[in-house]
């Protein structure tokens, strides 16, 4: 489906044809592009909201400043639709998110204009500076650079640690704090309370007004505008310390609040702040699915809504036929309010992910119990190690992709101590269309060579609520992860009566005769679905369900390697010293041969696509299973 741009977006091919536009133009562009962001998004999908709220700021910036010379980071990525589709991405921006088209998110390859790939929060900062610091040693003076980051990244503690360098460094730097309260959840701590404070404050609002009185005349002195700002800057030092401006006090020039719709004064404030140096922050107040009013009244669920209706806001949803499985999500968020009531040493915690993970729902039953700590992996660890020192069960849910960043704690805080916190990784796996930022690939590899740590997966719903069952027992106080994919899972029927599962004990699922499937997690399915498949041609594979990856069941591997030749372990995470890799060290430990294909996540950067696409492509999908069992028993036969 082809979809018209407005008139005037049209014909902008680069920020170049944006240089020339009048205040009525830069009015109408922004309106344009809005609207065709909305035309797009409600037929092929993506992020929504974020990207509506930062229309006029992006245009305001492709307006002033020399992209791609001038460098311009976005935090996070989500919000850079509008800055795509003016950087020459619009004729392909229907493709976006879709497998083999554009990325979700900014990144290096895609374009000259995207300065710094963005997926993960709270990095632009750094980035930026780093790029600034670059330009001074080069001696680049009239270079620019830009970090957008939205004020829930300004809780990741990155972005602090970045401000913390900036205010000693005198680089050229421009922070904009797009402040609209909101990540995909709404945002939480004492930041945004303090922004709120600062939004609303009379005292601020005048000095801003002052602010920008004497910055509307600083290009009318020429040469002499720095001294001038400076001279400004110094008069209001006082003031602004008595306001206590946490920016300030890290030596980092604060402007504003300002209008972030108003594409002309963002403009005006954007070309007086061209010409102070050194590092500076502009701070900007937008709207959250500005221009679309369901958007704006429910940001939360309109952050991806997938396709809809633009003019009635009907969200579609796929109609089935018979009764669906839950997300396995849902079966998380569920399954804790149920271990809480029944155990009430039991907390929930997660970064900034509350409705993603579902821990919204014991939120909600239990407000006391469950924390949301803003986008702050590391914190969200440590503070969940603490808990356990004094007795509590934390039930930590972090996505795979974000446990990433929290590493050491895992180690230090948790391992080490040996400390009862339970790691329920969401996410597990390709994420899809959000691609290689956000797949779950390496969580099996990393966590598996942690001492103490238990590594788990479950094949479906029911097993996923064993295994959260048996990692909040007294029995188990140790450090335990449990990782599922995103999406469904198999069981209509999910919710029955717990069942203890013993740590590091896999299961047999079905005996076969020389071939035998050993499979880690919810891809035990496909494997399960091969063998039917297999089945129906007289060829009979054995599956096992190993369940843990670490401790593994060396028993139920002794009676595989000691019955099957040939064996297939499938994973949906990175082969590189994954599940696979295990299964093979046991073989060498205990001196066992036999023909071993290894499937799962292969050495490489996996791009965007449905998960169903990126399973296929590495041959861990039903056919694949089916195909390569098909394989190996073509070349018992030969």
């Amino acid at each position: 489906m082809q979809i018209e741009p407005g008139k005037l977006l049209a014909g902008i091919h680069s920020p170049d044809d944006m240089k020339d536009l009048d205040a009525v133009q830069l009015v109408q562009l922004a309106t344009e592009l809005r609207q065709y962001i909305v035309d797009v998004v409600s037929v092929y999908g993506g992020h929504f909201g974020a990207s509506l709220g930062v229309v006029e700021l992006t245009v305001a910036l492709h307006h002033v400043f020399d992209t791609p010379s001038d460098q311009l980071i976005w935090d996070v990525g989500h919000q850079a639709y509008g800055h795509k589709i003016l950087t020459g991405r619009m004729d392909n921006f229907h493709t976006n998110r879709v497998y083999g088209g554009l990325s979700g998110f900014p990144k290096i390859k895609e374009s000259e204009y995207d300065a710094f790939g963005v997926g993960h929060s709270s990095t632009s900062i750094s980035a930026a500076l780093g790029m600034a610091e670059a330009s001074k040693y080069k001696k680049e003076n009239n270079k620019h650079h830009i970090a957008v980051i939205g004020d829930g990244a300004m809780t990741g503690g990155m972005a602090f640690e970045a401000m913390n360098h900036a205010g000693v460094s005198n680089s050229n730097l421009l922070i904009i704090l797009n402040d609209n309260c909101m990540s995909i959840d709404p945002n939480v701590g004492a930041l945004r309370d303090y922004l709120t404070d600062i939004t609303t404050s009379h005292a601020y609002n005048k000095l801003r007004d002052e602010a920008w009185k004497v910055l509307g005349k600083i290009s009318k002195f020429g040469p002499n505008a720095r001294e001038i700002a400076s001279s400004f800057e110094s008069s209001v030092k006082t003031f602004l310390l008595k306001q206590s401006n946490l920016f300030e006090s890290l030596n980092l020039r604060y402007f504003g609040p300002i209008d972030g719709h108003d594409v002309n004064h963002m403009t005006s404030v954007l070309k007086d702040l061209k010409g102070i140096n050194g590092p500076k922050i502009l701070h900007v107040i937008t709207k959250k699915g500005k221009g679309y009013s369901l958007a704006e009244k429910d940001q939360t669920k309109w952050h991806a809504p997938g396709t809809f209706d633009k003019l009635t806001g009907e969200i579609f949803k796929k109609e089935y036929d018979t009764p669906q499985p839950p997300k396995y999500q849902d079966v998380f968020g569920h399954t804790l309010v149920e271990l809480a009531e029944t155990n009430d040493k039991i907390m929930g915690v997660t970064p900034a992910m509350p409705s993603g993970s579902s821990l919204n729902i014991m939120m909600k039953a239990m407000p006391d119990r469950a924390f949301d700590v803003g986008i702050a992996e590391q914190h969200a660890v440590t503070f969940s190690a603490g808990l356990a020192t004094q007795g509590l069960v934390p039930f930590c849910n972090i996505y795979s992709t974000f446990m990433q960043r929290a590493y050491d704690q895992v180690i230090h805080d948790v391992a080490i101590q040996n400390l009862h916190v339970i790691f329920c990784l969401d996410r597990a796996g390709f994420a899809g269309a959000d691609g290689p930022t956000h797949h779950g690939c390496y969580d099996i590899a990393y966590f598996r060579c942690i001492p103490n740590m238990v590594v788990s997966a479950p094949m479906n719903e029911q097993e996923l609520r064993n295994m959260m069952y048996t990692a909040q027992l007294p029995e188990n106080a140790r450090p335990i992860s449990i990782r599922y994919p995103r999406g469904n899972g198999v069981m209509p029927d999910w919710r029955k009566k717990f069942e203890k599962i013993e740590i590091g004990q896999g299961r047999k699922i079905k005996e076969g005769e020389e071939l035998a499937y050993l499979t880690l997690g919810h891809v035990g399915n496909y494997a399960t679905a091969a063998c039917s498949q297999l089945d129906q041609e007289g060829l009979s594979v054995g599956h096992y369900d190993m369940r843990f990856v670490k401790p593994l069941d060396e028993k139920l591997l002794h009676e595989v390697f000691q019955k099957y030749k040939y064996v297939i372990t499938v994973e949906d995470g990175s082969l590189q010293g994954g599940f696979g890799s295990a299964v093979l060290e046991f073989m060498a430990d205990h001196d066992y041969h036999a023909k071993v294909v290894r499937l799962g996540i292969p050495d490489a950067i996996i791009e965007h696509g449905t998960q169903q696409e990126l399973q296929r492509d590495c041959g861990f999908d039903t056919v694949g299973l089916y195909q390569s069992a098909k394989k190996l028993l073509e070349t018992i036969t030969a």
